[in-house]
């Protein structure tokens, strides 16, 4: 019989095993433990503290996790990171990382799309670029300047597309 896994599951699609026993909860172990019991869960919290050398880093996993190229654009961050490590654990210096990567990819975009509108702005001397038009400005009947009267006097004002403005 043919064994199908799923991979998009934690446990492979195995079924999860507590390693802690029965005494995760801190009312199953209030309600009464042997003698034996209270040995297990004591040896089960020792075996839960690691050693120094641990975790182990082994050789070659970080080459065989990561291909060249994701390698490349991780490695500015892991270089500023990684001193970081022994400072602050591993788990909050990944933390940081991550959020430190995904705030720089947000200010970048902004600055990107900032830099796109300035630069790119669609007008008469190219197709390219994306076309902002604004509205006119509402006028209520008790302002001073009603009725405001468009700027657009002739026909040519109308989607010049600043042909009328340039310096050529």
């Amino acid at each position: 019989m043919a064994h199908i896994f799923h991979i998009s599951t934690d446990t492979g699609g195995v079924k999860a095993f507590p390693i802690e026993g029965p005494w995760k909860n801190e009312r199953v172990r209030l309600a009464g433990m042997t003698d034996a019991d209270r040995a297990f869960r004591r040896q089960w919290l020792k075996d839960q503290i690691l050693a120094e050398s641990e975790p182990a880093v082994v050789p070659g996993y970080y080459e065989a996790r990561f291909n060249p190229i994701r390698r490349m654009y991780r490695w500015p961050l892991d270089t500023l990171f990684k001193p970081l490590v022994p400072l602050m654990g591993y788990e909050t210096a990944a933390m940081y990382r991550w959020y430190a990567g995904r705030i720089g990819l947000l200010i970048g975009t902004a600055y990107l799309t900032y830099y796109y509108f300035k630069y790119n702005q669609n007008d008469w001397t190219s197709k390219s670029g994306w076309r902002v038009i604004t509205s006119r400005e509402t006028v209520a009947p008790d302002d001073p300047r009603f009725p405001l009267v468009s700027d657009r006097k002739v026909g040519a004002d109308y989607a010049s597309r600043n042909f009328k403005s340039s310096v050529i």
